[in-house]
């Protein structure tokens, strides 16, 4: 087969895709849509090589009755927001992607998460032991542990802006 002579066409408009973090962050907020929480709606997405790996949300576990049928106990107690995390029927939604990721045999080893909230100290040390490498947040979440313990562990952690 004889080769082209045909010239390489060129786009005549500029490249207006988003860029990989407005992508993945993008995908995140959508995944948080998936909420059953009353409180805050959270989604993450784990990638490695630009390629997903898992999503999760915060809600409750797989099976069980959702808060919008219940109640939020933590909203009936006045549980102000990050304390007592064990009065919750839900999951975050990082502790959610982890859980995806070694359900279905996903390595999930040296990836980045991409979360629409800035992690909790529970999940910075799920995500410190979960071997993620960098995490990428667009809302702060004031955790002065959180941010201390994944500082010492190494892991990059930065804010997402949109542009």
């Amino acid at each position: 087969m004889a080769a082209s002579n045909a010239p390489a066409v060129e786009p005549s408009h500029k490249d207006e895709r988003p860029c990989w973090d407005e992508y993945f962050m993008t995908l995140a907020n959508q995944v948080a849509s998936r909420t059953t929480c009353l409180r805050r709606a959270v989604g993450a997405v784990i990638v490695k090589d630009r390629r997903i790996l898992a999503t999760g949300y915060n809600g409750v576990p797989s099976g069980i009755r959702h808060c919008a049928e219940v109640g939020c106990l933590r909203e009936e107690l006045g549980v102000p927001s990050g304390q007592r995390h064990e009065i919750c029927r839900g999951l975050h939604a990082e502790q959610n992607a982890i859980i995806q990721a070694a359900r279905f045999g996903t390595d999930i080893d040296g990836a980045t998460i991409y979360v629409n909230t800035q992690p909790c100290v529970v999940c910075a040390k799920m995500l410190i032991n979960a071997g993620i490498r960098e995490i990428v947040y667009q809302n702060p979440y004031p955790d002065e542990l959180s941010q201390q313990m994944l500082e010492e562990s190494g892991i990059l952690c930065r804010e997402y802006i949109p542009s």
